[in-house]
């Protein structure tokens, strides 16, 4: 049975877009459901935005005004991961890591060989140079954390390699496997916990093993839709609570 959420967990790209075309009824589905005093959170592996230009992303292609501090990137999760120690850091992408990992205190190196920590995500402006001076990086002793390993992201053209594609090479390179930051793993888990603490959560998601995967660790209740990565909900592990084409439909599941 669903139950009526107080705060609902939204993935982005997959679930609202696809690359730079809103999932149709994307922008009305969030509209509804906070005219219903449902409260948002969009959450995103996608490292390569700040949460600013995340949110500012959403209003552009759904036309909901989404605020910056309703979106949370696997990029500052990153950062949650190295504010303790502040390590001399390099970035490979995750561009959107950088204002996070500085507001943190971190410092961030321009020289391979000065970095006591990587911080790894997509990059789509990728070179052979860079990719071997994160390798050089990491294989030299830095700590490796990858924003997220999800090896895809969905475009209206079809799936494209994602973070997990590019860490993977690093890893397959140095032999040393990355820290994850993003969902569904503990330094996302935490930020989330820290605001949500307490209220009933449904997550919305299109790939069961971040999004469904960070909602069954939490206790919260999944609902899986089939507009992103995932094309069918046959065998999905963790099972969702709920399955919907796409987020068009999930108000409907509260009888909205």
């Amino acid at each position: 049975m669903i139950v009526h959420p107080e705060t609902i967990v939204c993935d982005l790209d997959g679930v609202l877009y696809r690359g730079n075309v809103e999932v149709p009824g994307a922008g009305a589905a969030l509209h509804r459901l906070l005219s219903a005093g449902i409260g948002l959170v969009f959450v995103t592996n996608n490292s390569t935005k700040t949460s600013a230009e995340a949110a500012a992303k959403i209003h552009q292609l759904t036309g909901f005004e989404a605020r910056e501090q309703d979106v949370v990137t696997s990029a500052q999760a990153a950062a949650h991961l190295l504010a303790a120690d502040a390590p001399p850091t390099w970035l490979f992408g995750a561009a959107g890591a950088r204002r996070p990992l500085e507001a943190e205190g971190v410092p961030l190196v321009e020289d391979w060989r000065q970095a006591e920590a990587v911080v790894a995500g997509l990059d789509p402006s990728l070179t052979y140079e860079s990719l071997t001076r994160t390798v050089m990086a990491v294989a030299g002793g830095a700590r490796f954390i990858a924003t997220n390993t999800d090896v895809t992201y969905p475009t209206p053209q079809g799936l494209w390699p994602g973070a997990g594609s590019l860490v993977a090479a690093v890893e397959a390179a140095t032999g040393v496997t990355a820290e994850v930051a993003g969902k569904p793993h503990a330094a996302m888990r935490s930020l989330l916990r820290q605001r949500l603490s307490g209220q009933r959560v449904s997550v919305v998601g299109d790939r069961p093993e971040t999004d469904l995967a960070l909602g069954t660790a939490e206790g919260w209740q999944t609902i899986l839709v089939l507009s992103g990565v995932t094309a069918s909900a046959e065998g999905v592990e963790p099972a969702p609570d709920a399955v919907a084409d796409s987020i068009a439909d999930v108000p409907a599941l509260f009888g909205l």
